[in-house]
């Protein structure tokens, strides 16, 4: 393996297998560590380091294929190229709105918020009217067509931020999330990335209905820190 790439590259969390290496593979192009024109490690020496197997890193190079980021060519010369750095219209967006806000601090701010909000649902798990609420949330963002699920995703974490029973907690939430919005609104939706999220979504609604405080925090703060990757990703 490349010795440039030791600082970046590095094994991934399970959790978040996806997202963390695209957040990796994302930094080292746009460090620079490969320059446009030259090639990636070879796929079993990338899998090997991230820790993920071929099958996720091939979906992860297709993402970074579709953002016009890398090229794959075959033959005895071929392999995964990084492409000439251009100024595309939606990165320079991102770039502008990260720009505007402390983009780590507003990340911290949600983890706590949304890990509180979880917790405190848990502890006294929604039931009646306020647990069908929360399951019809979850129902929608798994119905969603893909150019409704963010909204619809927002309305999912913002009903379970109003089932803590803390008022101001939902409030800070909703204005935090706004500007989460914001930067997410500049990046692709990654059907591989959204099934994740779903998957998670199932397991904290499960978590928090079932009482489970302990379970409920753990799956949003693994959630949360797989947006924090996809964004960092991006934004470095």
């Amino acid at each position: 393996m490349d010795d440039r790439l030791a600082p970046v590259l590095r094994p991934v969390r399970a959790g978040n297998g996806f997202e963390e290496a695209l957040e990796q593979i994302l930094q080292v192009v746009r460090l620079g560590l490969v320059p446009g024109g030259e090639r990636l490690p070879a796929e079993r020496e990338l899998a090997e380091r991230l820790g993920i197997s071929r099958v996720t890193l091939r979906e992860v190079l297709k993402v970074l294929q579709d953002q016009g980021l890398v090229e794959s060519r075959r033959g005895r010369y071929g392999g995964t190229f990084v492409l000439p750095r251009t100024g595309a219209g939606g990165e320079d967006e991102l770039r502008r709105r990260g720009a505007a806000v402390d983009i780590d601090d507003v990340l911290r701010f949600r983890e706590v918020l949304e890990v509180g909000a979880a917790g405190l649902c848990a502890a006294h798990p929604p039931a009646g009217d306020s647990a069908e609420r929360l399951r019809a949330a979850l129902a929608r963002t798994h119905d969603a067509p893909l150019a409704e699920y963010r909204r619809l995703d927002t309305l999912l974490h913002l009903t379970l931020a109003e089932l803590s029973g803390s008022p101001t907690l939902a409030a800070q939430y909703a204005a935090v999330r706004a500007t989460v919005n914001d930067l997410l609104d500049c990046i692709p939706l990654l059907v591989r990335n959204l099934e994740h999220s779903q998957r998670q979504h199932t397991a904290l609604v499960e978590a928090v209905l079932d009482g489970d405080t302990d379970g409920a925090q753990e799956m949003m703060r693994e959630h949360c820190a797989g947006t924090a990757a996809l964004l960092r990703g991006f934004l470095t």
